[in-house]
């Protein structure tokens, strides 16, 4: 059925856009009427309209993460339980509260009844859907098993939503309480302490050797503040700009993964990662090296991500997986062993799935131990050092009422 991109006013005289599938232009503005809506302009989605709608929907991304995850499972329920591809789409869209999603899942439809598949469209659409996701979607159609794939990739996407909220949980607090005891300390150590050099200095006694302290660094924020947050500032973004290059980048994320606790942590979850894209697209019925290749693209960490294209070249070349990567130490040893268990076994998919979630699993304890650990250690910093503020204010008191006395 032909798309029709339209302009029509509401009730409420706002101007509404939009796609709407029809027969012609005459029942695309009959359908318009029957939602209480008048047509302004109504015209077919040519192939430079649909190029169009591939690029950012008005806006921005049509789908958050949260909502991708509950869409995919939607539909999965749709499509498995027989209905029509098409038919699921349009069920969709009219339940879709949002413009943009609206917009994108008739650009779908449209796609798909004019003779395309779903992963195809889906293609067209890059921000939406990322390689990964279509190259699972179009291992399901080839498959013919469109309804259990997509539950597949709906569980992915929770398990690697889950994984990413409870290591941002496990930050959240430290960065919360850092945050804070910066700013109480420097409030101090810049407004409070300068106030002890106001009234001692017209005493010709030598003040305690802490608070001389306190006030030297005290006088170097007033002095230097600005200019040192500016500094950092400047180093912030410029580290920024040095990371779009490849090579920097590679450098930088290879020391990053050699930092004794944050590194094992990061080497844990782009592991995981790796693994559960590797398992899903396996299972799919994906190719081994078109596997690779996607599995190898959801890695955040350049060097992780060098070394896994090096394992795809030694594929290709005759080399078994669990070879290759064993070659490769900055991949966990577990998942080579998982992996070479899978290929003598034939259970590739089921291996790499449960070496996933006992890398992940690992990661998250490891999240939360060093969480639990910084907490009580942060409120023991931040009080110590507010302890020493207060020593360096309360010395010079109790040193006038001794010269008093």
């Amino acid at each position: 059925m032909p798309a029709y991109s339209f302009e029509a006013l509401q009730a409420d005289g706002k101007t509404r856009r939009g796609v709407i599938e029809a027969d012609n232009a005459k029942a695309a503005r009959a359908l318009l009427r029957g939602q209480a809506l008048v047509p302004l302009d109504v015209n077919p989605v040519t192939g430079a309209a649909r190029s169009a709608l591939s690029k950012p929907l008005w806006g921005g991304h049509a789908f958050s993460t949260t909502q991708l995850t509950i869409w995919t499972r939607q539909l999965a329920g749709l499509v498995g339980s027989g209905l029509p591809l098409e038919r699921s789409l349009a069920a969709l869209a009219d339940e879709a509260e949002d413009e943009k999603q609206r917009n994108l899942m008739a650009a779908l439809r449209a796609e798909v009844n004019g003779g395309a598949t779903l992963a195809r469209a889906m293609e067209q659409h890059w921000r939406e859907f990322s390689p990964v996701y279509t190259a699972v979607i179009a291992a399901g159609e080839q498959g013919g098993d469109l309804g259990r794939v997509l539950d597949r990739l709906a569980d992915d996407l929770e398990e690697r939503q889950a994984l990413k909220g409870r290591l941002i949980g496990a930050a959240l607090y430290p960065a919360i309480v850092t945050l804070v005891a910066i700013g109480i300390v420097a409030f101090l150590v810049s407004y409070v302490v300068p106030q002890v050099a106001t009234v001692f200095a017209g005493t010709k006694h030598a003040l305690p050797f802490l608070t001389v302290v306190m006030l030297a660094i005290s006088g170097w924020i007033r002095h230097w503040g600005w200019g040192f947050l500016g500094f950092l500032v400047v180093a912030f973004f410029g580290l920024r700009a040095a990371l779009k290059n490849a090579a920097f980048r590679q450098r930088f994320d290879a020391s990053w993964l050699r930092l004794p606790l944050v590194g094992r942590l990061a080497r844990g979850y782009n592991a995981a990662r790796f693994g559960a894209t590797l398992a899903m697209l396996a299972g799919a019925g994906v190719p081994i090296l078109r596997a690779l290749q996607a599995a190898a693209n959801t890695l955040n960490n350049q060097a992780m991500r060098a070394d896994a294209e090096d394992v795809l070249v030694m594929v290709r070349e005759g080399a078994p997986l669990a070879s290759a990567l064993a070659q490769k130490k900055r991949f966990p040893g577990l998942l080579a062993m998982f992996i070479r268990l899978g290929e003598q076994t034939g259970q590739l998919p089921l291996m790499l799935q449960r070496a996933s979630k006992q890398l992940s699993g690992e990661v998250q304890r490891r999240a939360m131990q060093m969480a639990t650990i910084l907490e009580p250690l942060l409120i023991v910093v931040m009080g110590m050092i507010v302890m020493l503020i207060v020593l360096a204010v309360m010395l010079p008191i109790i040193q006038l009422n001794q010269w008093v006395k």
